[in-house]
């Protein structure tokens, strides 16, 4: 298969990473392909459904996606796959990751003040076309996107 985009790659590396994900319990979060290194660099950023994410998870996924990646011509020569979990300063940007992430911990930074303080930090809820919404202490708070300069997944303690 001649594979013409990295968007193209990373569909299918997406859809493979994922299907082999789901047999251990795990959410494929994002997927890059850095060509500006040498060789190029696939990575797969993973979180588990149930728990904190570990290195065996990662260990466990990447020996199935590199034995998979293997049998399929995608790559038009060497690359360095890595497996592991989002950064602790993960910033939230796509909407697959607001979905993968909903219900975790998270800090909200303003442009400017949002709702009177320049920082929140609650429960991720949802995010749609205008808006984000997220639990603080019990009740829900939502901020117009165009005033949120970023979102951020606060580590687990």
């Amino acid at each position: 298969m001649t594979i013409s985009t990295t968007s193209q790659l990373i569909a299918l590396v997406t859809a493979c990473a994922q299907t082999l994900a789901d047999s251990l319990g795990l959410e494929v979060v994002g997927v890059f392909y850095k060509t500006h290194t040498q060789p190029p660099t696939l990575r797969v950023d993973i979180r588990h459904r149930e728990q904190p994410t570990g290195i065996d998870d990662c260990g466990q996924l990447s020996g199935l996606l590199e034995a998979q990646l293997e049998t399929v011509d995608w790559f038009s020569g060497p690359y360095i796959l890595e497996v592991s979990s989002p950064g602790i300063d993960r910033k939230l940007t796509t909407d697959r990751e607001f979905t993968a992430f909903r219900g975790f911990p998270v800090r909200v930074t303003g442009y400017g003040l949002l709702n009177g303080q320049k920082i929140w930090e609650g429960t991720l809820l949802r995010r749609d076309e205008s808006q984000l919404a997220i639990t603080v202490q019990g009740r829900v708070v939502t901020f117009p996107l165009v005033e949120i300069a970023s979102v951020q997944i606060i580590p687990h303690n």
